[in-house]
């Protein structure tokens, strides 16, 4: 009997410890940080990988992987601007179309639900800030090159901090407007170089740090890195939350050009920025990082490689994107919730989902 009731005993004991371990809830996502390297596929980052010795952080921080397909609602080929709408806005477009529908109706973007939910929207990126991928983000053209429009739907937008070049769509403009005073009448600091965008620590920013485009790196310095580093700590200052979009832009122009060496600094520059992330989101515990690509540019593979020697060799099959599906790494709490093999329009209801806001 004694032996029975003490079987009983733990048998009650061991239930009510397994019911609180099976109830204990998981952290919400207060913040998402969405880093996208334009042009990246699987190999992009594994030449980086191999470059730097077998030491990337898009390999040793995120927690669950996935696949996105990338088809454009016109082309089995997509251009940034279908993609980022896909992404940003949850539907496909044609290409050379942002924010808006193939029949040029306007689409909500995640940072604009997020900002409409009283979170702290953002993004830095290592192109102009009117360039399809951002543009996406802010912005309801039915031509990706219309520049002077893009900077108008921006400076009119709810964002608070954007880091980025483009300077003369906001200040030498066909219309003469000089978006830059708007914005400052409307409360924002406005930087010219990384060290002014470093001084700020609250608020809205608006950081122009080049005329039209940045650099290559390693010719624009720790414009990327330097400046999600501040993004983040200015938007964090919002106990709401918030939403930070970070593109590592010009991985997709040295692809397109064929060149080794800038792909492997596009993608270790871009790389740095997601260490600065995934940091954040440690210690936070509420931040969810996810990392993608808009499409695969270049066709590229790698044909020969040596880890110990950082050594590697390049081929590429194409100048121009491809249809491959692209890669998505994820950081923090509701990371598994990108796992599998889907559509790049799922990426919206995912993070409205976890964000708790209705679309």
């Amino acid at each position: 009997m004694n032996k029975i009731k003490t079987f009983l005993f733990f048998s009650v004991v061991l239930f009510f410890f397994t019911g609180c371990a099976s109830t204990e809830k998981t952290p919400q996502v207060r913040n998402v940080i969405l880093m996208i390297g334009d042009g990246m596929g699987l190999y992009h980052p594994y030449a980086a990988y191999t470059a730097n010795k077998g030491s990337l952080a898009i390999y040793e921080r995120t927690q669950a992987v996935g696949l996105a397909k990338t088809i454009a609602a016109n082309n089995y080929i997509t251009d940034s601007a279908a993609a980022g709408t896909a992404i940003a806005c949850g539907v496909k477009t044609n290409n050379g179309m942002l924010g808006v529908l193939p029949d040029t109706s306007a689409v909500k973007s995640m940072l604009e639900y997020a900002a409409d939910h009283g979170l702290s929207t953002g993004m830095v990126v290592a192109c102009e800030l009117t360039h399809a991928t951002p543009a996406a983000f802010v912005a309801h053209v039915g031509g990706r090159s219309e520049n002077d429009h893009i900077a108008l739907d921006l400076a009119r937008s709810k964002i608070n901090v954007a880091i980025g070049g483009g300077r003369k769509f906001f200040e030498d403009r066909a219309d003469a407007k000089n978006l830059t005073d708007s914005m400052k009448a409307k409360g924002f600091r406005v930087a010219y170089t990384i060290d002014e965008v470093k001084i700020v620590q609250e608020g809205n920013l608006l950081g122009l740090l080049a005329e039209v485009s940045p650099e290559l790196y390693p010719a624009r310095g720790e414009l990327l890195p330097e400046g999600v580093k501040s993004a983040i700590n200015i938007l964090n200052k919002n106990k709401k939350g918030f939403f930070l979009m970070v593109e590592g832009s010009q991985i997709d122009w040295a692809a397109h050009a064929n060149h080794q060496e800038n792909v492997v600094h596009e993608m270790l520059d871009f790389d740095r920025a997601v260490k600065i992330a995934c940091d954040f989101a440690e210690q936070d515990g509420n931040t969810l990082v996810i990392i993608t690509a808009d499409h695969e540019t270049g066709g590229m593979t790698i044909t020969r490689g040596n880890l110990e020697r950082g050594s590697l060799s390049l081929d590429f099959s194409s100048t121009g994107h491809t249809g491959v599906p692209v890669p998505v790494y994820t950081y923090g709490p509701g990371s598994e919730k990108f796992t599998g093999i889907y559509e790049n329009t799922e990426f919206l209801p995912k993070v409205l989902e976890l964000l708790r806001i209705k679309r």
